[in-house]
């Protein structure tokens, strides 16, 4: 059996038992950890495809947080006597995959609240509020005094849009 899991921007094809190298994670040495990002599951000729994750998780324990192999960046510019000579060394974790597991239950549940947090908003569309921004100083005291708003007529636009804006809350 294989995944496709995905985790620090890249994808990882992985069987029980692989080791891989994954940027690095905010875990221990010898900690558990799940990636509930699963692209595809597959075992011989059946293969799930996930609309873009799966409802499953792939465990997995860290082995070892390290840096990478050191690279040298060297910058300069002919004829100007600049050389500027710099090393970076790529933090990552590896981790040792331990099994596939049922259903992904933390970040499932979290995913779905972003959801119900859109719809509420849906109300204030049906108030018709036009862009205020965009209209002229006389369209906006029309729009206040059709819609039954008290302002001073002799205020900046800045000011009217404020009292409109607050009154229509």
């Amino acid at each position: 059996m294989y995944a496709v899991i995905e985790t620090g921007g890249k994808q990882y094809r992985v069987q029980e038992g692989d080791v891989i190298m994954v940027e690095k994670l905010k875990a221990e040495t010898g900690a558990q950890i799940e990636f509930d990002k699963v692209l595809v599951l597959g075992e011989g000729d059946q293969i799930t495809v996930g609309q873009p994750y799966l409802d499953s998780v792939v465990t997995g324990k860290v082995v070892e947080n390290g840096k990478g192999e050191k690279v040298i960046i060297y910058k300069y510019k002919a004829k100007k006597d600049y050389r500027k000579k710099q090393g970076h060394r790529q933090p990552f974790t590896k981790v040792e995959i331990i099994g596939f597991g049922g259903k992904a239950s933390g970040k499932e549940s979290s995913a779905e609240k972003p959801v119900e947090k859109s719809v509420p908003e849906s109300p204030k569309a049906d108030t018709e509020v036009p862009n205020l921004k965009g209209m002229k100083k006389a369209e906006i005291i029309e729009f206040a005094k059709s819609n039954n708003i008290e302002i001073d007529e002799k205020a900046t636009i800045a000011v009217l849009i404020e009292a409109i804006t607050e009154a229509m809350k």
